[in-house]
């Protein structure tokens, strides 16, 4: 299925949820914000927020600076 994440299109496998698409990304061990359509997925509900066709996908992580 296609969809956006972080602003560019992605091919993705069907039934696909965020923890999965979060760990195809390497970003498993990265503390990270993700947002399905502009709504919060809390990371509770990760594994049971399947992934639809179309839709867009927007991880952030934090970054330490100074």
């Amino acid at each position: 299925m296609n969809c956006t994440v972080n602003g560019k299109p992605k091919e993705l496998p069907d039934g696909m949820n965020v923890e999965e698409l979060i760990e195809s990304l390497g970003m498993s061990e990265a503390i990270c914000a993700v947002e399905v359509d502009k709504k919060l997925v809390p990371k509770g509900e990760r594994v049971s927020s399947v992934i639809l066709e179309g839709q867009q996908i927007e991880i952030v992580t934090l970054i330490g600076g100074g």
